[in-house]
């Protein structure tokens, strides 16, 4: 017997909780995304009313301005949504213990074993989409299938408010024909690489050999053939099942273009305070720090660095990306956006091996004192204490970067 699998998302997530908490904005074209006056960030979703003038999610907001004049910018209140959708989850439980999230508004759902008492999976995903309105105040579109790829296929294929079956008999009717770019992972590179090919819809890819596909991209032409074939036996994990943590990092669109050394530290500082608060608050310890840098015209790179000892504290998480930095940049324009990213991690508890060049009752003492400042900024916020040396400039000493960052989803493979 085939499973029930359905793939729910919200619509227009955040646009569509910050309509419920701003009624006067109704029949606006309204975006979420960072404050167009600092040139914070870019659109992080926007409502139907934005999207049909041509207001797409990663835009910068300056391009959505041009896109719409009339829009709404709202900046993102991450605590918010991340209570909806756990109210969400709340109603999703109701059918299901295997609840498989893939980012804050969409998630995977496997009622198999609820089919028998609360009804096939169409049945189930009307009780989902209503209950989610009448509770949440807000819509989900909703996929259902035997298989993982085309249930999320199911959830993009009629938006918003909508319920798509794909079942073995009408699949390669409506999944077939759609563009090959709207099966999960086929992205900006590989795109042009089937069109090269002569693919061009999902059922092109399909019936192509699959042998040529692997020579051509490898093992994920074969994984590509198979989703499209509906072949995805991929389990939907529980709902308290937690995707192993690779890597713990913030970046930053900076308020004002940074043009000197000191720029540079101060908002390295701030980064690096959110990468090691948060690789304290999971118990990790990172190996690697990677910095990435955008100048204002925006040419990017990246540059990493192996630790010599596994570290979450601040002073030597900004000390290496410092390093990185001096010994990649040389100036060329003004830096627009920086990133910090503590990888390779492992749990804070492991055995270490001391070194015998580095003084660890100094390491210590510093732990202690990052310890000390996550808990006062944890009962009296961000700004209750700061080091001094950001306020050498108070505009990019503004930046609270562990509160801004922003939540992606996890990738379908992590398990």
């Amino acid at each position: 017997m085939d499973r029930v699998i359905l793939h729910s998302d919200c619509n227009c997530f955040y646009a569509s909780v910050e309509m419920l908490h701003h009624p006067e904005l109704v029949g606006k074209p309204v975006a979420v995304g960072g404050d167009p006056e600092a040139r914070h960030g870019i659109v992080l979703t926007a409502n139907y009313i934005a999207k049909r003038q041509g207001v797409k999610t990663g835009m910068a907001l300056w391009q959505a301005k041009q896109q719409c004049p009339e829009i709404v910018f709202l900046p993102p209140r991450m605590d918010l949504y991340i209570r909806f959708s756990n109210m969400a989850h709340e109603i999703y439980a109701d059918y299901t213990d295997k609840q498989e999230p893939f980012g804050i508004d969409e998630c995977w759902l496997d009622c198999t074993e609820s089919a028998s008492l609360k009804g096939d999976g169409m049945k189930i995903a009307r009780e989902i989409s209503d209950r989610i309105k009448y509770e949440l105040g807000i819509t989900v579109s909703i996929g259902v299938s035997w298989n993982k790829i085309f249930a999320k296929l199911g959830s993009d294929y009629k938006k918003p408010d909508a319920i798509t079956l794909l079942d073995r008999k009408n699949y390669k009717e409506i999944v077939w024909a759609l563009p090959v770019s709207d099966l999960l992972y086929v992205g900006r590179k590989t795109k042009p690489k089937l069109q090269k090919m002569g693919i061009h819809t999902i059922g092109d890819l399909a019936t192509f050999p699959s042998s040529i596909l692997q020579s051509h991209l490898g093992k994920m032409g074969l994984i590509l053939h198979d989703f499209a074939n509906g072949y995805d036996s991929a389990p939907v994990n529980k709902e308290d099942y937690a995707a192993p943590v690779k890597s713990i990092g913030n970046s930053t669109t900076t308020y004002r273009d940074l043009v000197n050394d000191q720029d540079v530290k101060i908002i390295f500082m701030a980064l690096a305070e959110s990468v090691s608060a948060r690789l304290r608050d999971n118990g990790f310890l990172c190996n690697v720090v990677e910095i990435t840098v955008r100048d204002n015209e925006l040419y990017h790179f990246s540059k990493q660095q192996k630790l010599s000892q596994a570290t979450n504290i601040t002073s030597e998480i900004v000390e290496a990306a410092w390093s990185l930095f001096k010994e990649s940049y040389r100036w060329q324009k003004p830096i627009r956006s920086l990133g910090i990213r503590g990888a390779d991690l492992v749990l804070d508890d492991i055995p270490v091996q001391l070194d015998l060049f580095m003084n660890q009752e100094r390491r210590e003492k510093q732990e202690k004192i990052d310890k000390a400042v996550d808990e006062i900024r944890r009962r009296f916020g961000y700004y209750s204490i700061q080091r001094a040396f950001v306020y050498q400039d108070k505009i990019l000493a503004k930046l609270d970067a562990k509160k801004d960052h922003t939540v992606h989803p996890h990738g379908f493979f992590h398990g």
